[in-house]
């Protein structure tokens, strides 16, 4: 009997980082010590703050307001003004794939010039 593994919905570390550097002329760097992920040199997703079953991306104050209703024990926001400007922590262990890759591209389309998320559909 052949039997087939189910995939955890569950999102890992090198889930994140392969869901982030899928988008458009995503590159990884570092900030401060932790992995970031950044279009065009500016910083739309960070791994490992504040703590390394973390992630965070940076969305409007609105789309940050519309994950954590959904999704609050995935989506909480950062300290102080960061956090009330829309970076917003996502707790790997409690989100799911379809919606951290939901969150990485509106962190993108936040951060991207516009000329280049309007080319792109994804």
């Amino acid at each position: 009997m052949l039997t087939t593994r189910k995939e955890s919905p569950l999102v890992t570390i090198p889930d994140f980082r392969h869901a982030a550097l899928s988008l458009p002329e995503a590159t990884e760097g570092a900030h401060m010590g932790h992995p970031d992920f950044r279009v065009r040199n500016k910083i739309f997703a960070t791994l490992g703050v504040p703590d390394a079953a973390c992630g965070m991306v940076k969305l409007t104050p609105e789309q940050q307001e519309m994950l954590m209703a959904a999704e609050p024990a995935a989506f909480k926001p950062a300290a102080g003004a960061w956090g009330r400007r829309g970076s917003t922590h996502v707790r790997l262990a409690a989100v799911d794939r379809t919606t951290l890759r939901s969150a990485l591209t509106m962190a993108w389309r936040n951060t991207a010039p516009k000329a280049l998320a309007a080319k792109w559909r994804g």
